[in-house]
């Protein structure tokens, strides 16, 4: 592996995504999606008289949803179906059939599928997390989802992080989420480091993208999912399979 350390001579700050990096939720969004757009699609299909194609977890999930705000995700691959809905507004009820509704519906499922099952954790994430604030480092989670405290609290990982830029926060302040890189900018400002003193480790190639279009110093690249050689292509200066390579 080529080696660039993580140390406090490089680096000040590191900023771990969520989902995929530190906790396996990913399966639980997958599932929550596929359940919405499924549901959606056949009625959409029986509406329309078009035949129904329904969602693929191996490429749509990856395609349209993955790593983006919610509201963003859910626009996207519908857009890619060539279905236009209203977007409605963050408070839209669920049964409302607009972006804002599908995607508050979506989130209804995921937070009674971690109410019922927990977030698993993924321990070489954590690992690194640790050392890096046994040796001085800021850390932060930089998230689309807006569980990400009720997650970290679920995997007892709160306390490992100095500040948490999730969905809820992008909505407050009114940043675009993931591939744009506001959300990291915000954290790295909350931390009080500058980008290119400041690590990004993603496993989504919209989050990749977001770390090399914010000018961060290091860009990790998680491939958990075999997608090794698109984290490389969108961005990533190192891609590894396991983060406690990166323990120096």
């Amino acid at each position: 592996m080529e080696r660039h350390p993580i140390t406090g001579k490089n680096f000040d700050a590191v900023l771990f995504d969520l989902d995929g990096v530190l906790t396996d939720t990913a399966k639980i969004h997958a599932h929550c999606w596929k359940t919405l757009f499924d549901e959606f699609l056949k009625t959409h299909a029986l509406r329309t008289g078009q035949a129904f194609r329904p969602f693929d977890i191996g490429t749509d999930y990856n395609l349209y949803v993955d790593g983006k705000l919610r509201q963003d995700g859910t626009g996207s691959f519908l857009a890619s179906r060539g279905i236009e809905l209203p977007f409605g507004q963050p408070d839209s009820p669920s049964d409302e059939e607009t972006v804002w509704g599908l995607s508050n519906r979506k989130d209804e499922m995921v937070r009674t599928m971690l109410s019922d099952q927990g977030a698993e954790v993924f321990e070489d994430g954590v690992a690194l997390a640790r050392h890096l604030r046994e040796i001085g480092l800021k850390t932060g989670v930089v998230s689309s989802s807006k569980n990400c405290r009720a997650v970290l609290e679920s995997a007892g990982l709160l306390d490992l992080f100095e500040t948490r830029v999730d969905g809820e926060v992008a909505d407050f302040l009114g940043l675009t989420g993931k591939p744009a890189p506001g959300q990291f900018l915000e954290a790295a400002r909350q931390l009080g480091v500058s980008p290119d003193r400041t690590v990004v480790v993603e496993d989504a190639v919209a989050g990749v993208i977001a770390g090399r279009s914010g000018g961060f110093g290091l860009v990790v690249g998680v491939a958990r999912k075999g997608d090794a050689a698109a984290l490389r292509e969108n961005g990533a200066d190192i891609v590894v399979t396991d983060l406690k390579e990166l323990i120096v």
